[in-house]
């Protein structure tokens, strides 16, 4: 007997699993149940049961479901199940989709009935219908319950194919709008009182507005009330305050019969901080004078769903009209570009890859798109005006404001993305966004979506392409139609008009549309190739530009480096092959204008930013003095030679500047984890510039050199070397730093001191002659201001001179300013000689006695009351105002000439070293050292940022508002928040100078 029923079970073990069980015994235990005794061998019922999401999952729930019915309405069901095909694959298509429903059908087995019914009225319900549904739910729990039987036709429908994505999102808002309506029946029944006192109309948002629900999402509404007759508008409104609320809970609350969703009233004015209820009047106040862009990007949903319909119908036309100006408001623009970037930034990085909704070339992408451009668009074009997203994509592709492929493409992604979101959250009916991460999830989600043959590795595939086709065509939706309008290609899309292009441009940043189309125009008209490549990179690169401070100058950069290289083959094939060249461009092109003034002058530097590894990087110093000299050795003069060691500097210099903006503001694509801690990017940059500049000053002294020996032909009389001080010599330049040198000589043996003095103050002339050369460069000022008796003393000293004078003379700001001397360039020997002379003075071994001390604060008040200029502003000036790079740096300097007399830790060049060192040696407290690396390091960035944005040198924040905020992007403000960085400016200086009048004029 045990042979057959061997070979039995293994033919419906075999058979279990070529219908999709991914546990066959456990099916083989659930066929055997009393209950299924009559249909457990019909193949009809196996194969129904392999057609769905989770076989094994739909097989379990029909058990639990037929256990629950007495015995009579159990073979009604399952005679019914195994002859009427559109009940059974109704039932069994949901209890494979959705564990909470046949949860919900095991506690309620009865509700089976609700999807026998198959008339044409049934495959298309409308708000009457479910109202109908739900008329018999006077209390909560009975709402609740009748709901999830409304749900199960709708999913029903749903995972049957009767339905497509579209009318399935709007099936669940209108099941929602009639379950607002009974949720507030029942509150009022419940305060009679309360409902006779005010006219309620509840205001539907979001999705629910927009006619597009999912199957478990808050449901956004916003409440608007007026008196009854006879009542105060106060009492009015506090009436129907208590029945919105009571509202809200009917919906909310979670009971035996589990929730139904959270009402979400956030969208009101004022969010959670406004009264839950207004009056109209007080909304439209709200709206008029206080209200920001994205309130009106979130009132496009609007519609009345429940309450008086009158006074529904009164609110939507009243800021209707609001919503349609919003593109005119003087902040549209700022607000826009913060819109987008929170996008992004509200993206959970651990869920990123996971995210339907948020994640890049998710739900919100296309949502964010479309909203946009029928707020620049549907101001003057009433066609436009759908609340629903993709009724809206069409809407626009048909008035030529999208092309019509991409806006076919985009409507393809956005209900593929939008179905895996129906079929994951109908799973447990929970609010999740979130694709499934084990095995089983994604097997039932994939054959939920029609793939049976591998579904993991299918909807893997395909979600991946869908994602990938967004992202690349979210930027295309606003940026092609433009090209298109001024390409003149003849393609079969409607072009856009010159004013929609205009309205879409100032929309997007642009302050001069005109200017811009004339760009685009330039770029991308033609049938040429060169033409064919810009137009498919302009849509990304102009969105890049509209998230910067400054979109006008950027493309306008672009046109000048592709005007100059655009004839060139590599140039346009690196910024189309390499994929983070494009937008490493982008982001120095508009981000001020010191690194686009440096590439205009020598364009082929654009090929760093193709090297996604060492382009970037830094020169080494040593590397980079060897080419400076090798390139003055083959000039055939002087001022040939600083043209060619200019050249270098230029290179160089925009290097460090990509570099810093690249590393400022990330890189999307090369690297999303680039950026870089501020305090390491001050470093970098102050590093780099010492290097290029010292490599500099190397090749104009080698140039001066040959200029006084005529290359050789007599040689110098003396050795010769350069010292750096200043934030030079501490290797702390900022872009815009002069260069602070002394010039040390000394002369060979048997050469009389006066020939060598004049050989060496002809070759300091020469340097600084060469140095000065007018240049479209940024300059580079050599100031000798520091040395013995100031401009009063000799250009240049001998060694011994140096060495008497600061025997006899010398004063204590001059030990003092001795702290950064740095050999930089000239005869390494004599250089180290130099430093041997100075450092007992700057490092003296008693210390300082305290009339040295008190001079030296004597000095420091001089300075802060005289050499501040002349309106200024003391709380915001980098260099010299309150806790800036002077309170800080004469702090630190105060506390070597003090200790590093016996601390050699001490004895560095460095602001940040030097504090780091006294930090570690006790002589200053952790937490103060960190309040001045702090303040030290935001006031250095300052000076940065006004280089990089107005292309010259500033101790103080610009004047002009768009200058400004770009000095805010690159310090971490995002736009509209330069009274932000002002105000952090002011608080992290101020917490400095606390600790500099203590350390330095207490301490």
């Amino acid at each position: 007997m045990g042979e057959p029923m061997q070979g039995r079970r293994s033919s419906t073990f075999t058979r279990l699993l070529r219908h999709g069980f991914t546990d066959p015994a456990a099916a083989e235990r659930l066929l055997d149940v009393p209950e299924l005794f009559a249909v457990r061998s019909d193949p009809v019922l196996l194969e129904a049961l392999g057609a769905t999401a989770d076989p094994d999952q739909a097989l379990l729930g029909l058990v639990r479901l037929v256990e629950s019915l007495a015995a009579g309405e159990r073979r009604a069901l399952l005679d019914t199940v195994t002859t009427a095909k559109p009940l059974r694959d109704r039932l069994l298509g949901v209890l494979g989709a959705s564990e909470a429903l046949g949860d919900h059908l095991a506690r309620h087995p009865a509700d089976w009935h609700a999807l026998v019914t198959y008339e044409a009225a049934d495959l298309h319900p409308g708000v009457a219908d479910f109202e109908r549904g739900l008329a018999a739910a006077t209390e909560p729990d009975a709402l609740r319950a009748a709901y999830r039987r409304c749900l199960l036709g709708i999913a029903a429908r749903d995972v049957c194919g009767t339905s497509d994505l579209v009318r399935t999102a709007a099936e669940l808002a209108d099941l929602a709008t009639a379950t607002l309506r009974s949720a507030l029946a029942i509150a009022a029944a419940e305060s009679p009182r309360d409902a006779a006192s005010a006219r309620l109309a509840v205001i539907g948002m979001g999705k629910c507005g927009g006619h597009e629900l999912n199957y478990v999402s808050d449901v956004d509404v916003i409440f608007v009330a007026e008196p009854a007759e006879g009542v105060e508008e106060v009492e009015a409104v506090r009436a129907a305050t208590r029945l919105a609320a009571r509202m809200m809970r009917v919906c909310s609350d979670t009971t035996v019969e589990g929730t139904i969703w959270p009402v979400d009233a956030n969208l009101r004015p004022e969010g959670k901080n406004g009264p839950l209820v207004r009056t109209l009047s007080s909304h439209l106040a709200y709206y008029a004078r206080w209200a920001k862009t994205w309130e009106f990007q979130a009132l496009l949903k609007a519609r009345p769903v429940a309450g008086d319909p009158a006074l529904g119908a009164e609110y939507v036309a009243a800021i209707r009209p609001l919503v349609w100006q919003a593109a005119e408001r003087e902040h549209f623009v700022t607000d826009v570009q913060q819109m987008r970037r929170r996008v992004v930034d509200n993206i959970p990085v651990a869920q990123v890859d996971r995210e339907l909704k948020l994640g890049p070339g998710g739900l919100r992408d296309v949502e964010f798109a479309v909203q946009l451009l029928q707020l620049v668009h549907g101001r003057t074009d009433t066609s436009l005006r759908s609340s629903t997203t993709l009724t809206a994509l069409a809407e626009l592709a048909a008035g030529g404001y999208v092309g019509r492929a991409d806006a076919a493409a985009l409507d393809a992604a956005y209900r593929f993305l939008r179905l895996m979101e129906h079929r994951i959250q109908l799973q447990k009916m929970r609010r999740t966004h979130l694709v499934p991460d084990d095995e089983a999830g994604l097997r039932r989600l994939g054959r939920g979506l029609g793939f049976r043959s591998e579904p993991v590795v299918n909807l893997t595939r395909e979600w991946k392409r869908h994602a990938v086709e967004v992202r690349r065509l979210h930027e295309k939706l606003f940026y092609r139609p433009l090209l298109e309008s001024v390409a003149q290609l003849g393609t079969d899309d409607t072009r856009l008009s010159t004013d929609a292009a205009r309205q879409r441009l100032q929309a997007l940043g642009y302050a001069d549309p005109a200017a811009a189309m004339r760009h685009l125009e330039a770029l991308a008209s033609g049938v040429s190739r060169k033409a064919a490549i810009q137009r498919t990179l302009l849509p990304v690169l102009l969105g890049w530009f509209a998230d910067s401070a400054d979109p006008d100058a950027g493309l306008l950069g672009f046109r000048k480096v592709s005007d100059a290289l655009g004839k060139t083959p590599w140039y346009l094939r690196l910024l189309r092959d390499e994929g983070a060249a494009a937008q490493r461009l982008a982001r120095v092109l508009s981000s001020g204008r010191l690194a686009p003034d440096l590439l205009m002058r020598a364009p082929e530097a654009v090929a760093v930013l193709g090297s996604v590894d060492g382009g970037l990087v830094p020169r080494d110093h040593d590397a980079l003095e060897q080419e400076v000299l090798e390139v003055v050795s083959r000039a055939g003069g002087a001022e040939q030679a600083i043209t060619a060691v200019r050249g270098v500097r230029r290179r160089e210099l925009f290097r460090t500047a990509a570099a810093d903006l690249i590393d400022t503001y990330g890189d999307d694509i090369g690297n999303p984890e680039r950026r870089v801690a501020p305090a390491d990017l001050v470093d970098r940059v102050g590093c780099a510039v010492f290097s290029l500049t010292s490599a500099t000053v190397a090749g104009a002294l080698r140039a001066a050199v040959n200029a006084v020996t005529g290359n050789d032909a007599r040689p110098l009389p003396t050795r010769f070397a350069v010292i750096g001080m200043g934030r030079f010599g501490g290797r702390e330049l900022a872009y815009g730093s002069d260069a602070d040198v002394l010039f040390v000589h000394d002369p060979h043996d048997g050469v009389p001191q006066e020939e060598a003095g004049r050989a060496a103050l002809a070759v300091a002339d020469e340097l600084r002659r060469l140095l000065q050369i007018p240049t479209a460069d940024p300059p580079l000022l050599v100031d000798a201001d520091l040395r013995p008796e100031g401009k009063s003393g000799p250009l240049v000293r001998s060694l011994a001179s140096y060495a008497a004078y600061y025997r006899r003379w010398s004063l204590v700001w001059e030990s003092q300013a001795l702290l950064r001397a740095t050999p930089v360039a000239g005869d390494p020997d004599l250089g180290a000689r130099f430093v041997e002379l100075i450092d007992p003075m700057r490092y003296p071994a008693d210390g300082l006695d305290d009339e040295a001390i008190r001079e030296i604060r004597r000095l420091k008040a001089r300075m802060e009351s005289e050499r501040l200029p002349r309106g200024a502003d003391r709380t915001t000036h980098a260099k010299l105002g309150r806790g800036g790079l002077s309170d800080v740096e004469w702090t630190v300097q105060l506390l070597q000439l003090k200790h590093a007399g016996r601390l050699p830790e001490l004895r560095t060049t460095g602001t940040r070293r030097a504090l780091a060192a006294a930090t570690g040696a006790g002589l200053i407290e952790a937490a103060d050292a960190a309040v001045l690396d702090e303040a030290w390091v935001l006031a250095t960035r300052v000076r940065n940022a006004v280089m990089l944005v107005r292309g010259r040198p500033g101790d103080t924040f610009p004047g002009d508002g768009r200058e400004l905020s770009a000095v805010g992007r690159y310090l971490g403000f995002p736009p509209g928040h330069v009274g932000d960085m002002l105000e952090d400016y002011r608080r992290r200086t101020r917490r400095a100078r606390a600790v500099v009048d203590r350390l330095f004029y207490e301490g």
